[in-house]
């Protein structure tokens, strides 16, 4: 049992999930307009530069766009529909895995007992994130 618990506490997502999370789910709530990054940050309680690298992986990653200058602020690629949560967090986590080896060639996979339930759980997550929508997150909080 001790074992399965190390596994499984292994398994959190980090603030880059939450914080992005968080940044996503306030520009899906003012889609299609467009917030500045420090508008969010004091609205979520998130540093700035902390908040400021999230944003530069979501916007090279197509799920935000940014605009420079005056006017300038943070907007939502696509509508909040079409935008999944786990598109979310692969993109800030990388892949959605409950161990190191679920997803990858394994040399034990043939020997391995229990890489039906790495596997089998590993799809059981990433088919669930990747089904709730961030319109599902907004005006949720």
């Amino acid at each position: 049992m001790h074992t399965i618990l190390v596994g499984f506490k292994n398994m959190r997502f980090s603030t880059k999930a939450e914080y992005g999370l968080k940044a996503m789910t306030n520009l899906a709530n003012i889609f299609p307009g467009q917030k500045t990054l420090h508008q969010i940050s004091c609205e979520e309680k998130i540093s700035s530069k902390y908040l400021e690298r999230l944003m530069g992986v979501l916007r090279k990653n197509n799920l935000i766009i940014s605009r420079k200058g005056k006017n300038g602020g943070y907007t939502l690629a696509k509508n909040p529909v079409y935008i999944n949560i786990g598109e979310i967090i692969e993109t800030l986590e990388g892949p959605i895995s409950p161990m190191k080896c679920v997803g990858k060639h394994c040399i034990m996979e043939k020997k391995c007992a229990s890489n039906v339930v790495w596997n089998t759980l590993g799809k059981a997550i990433k088919q669930t994130l990747y089904k709730i929508k961030l319109n599902n997150l907004v005006n949720s909080h």
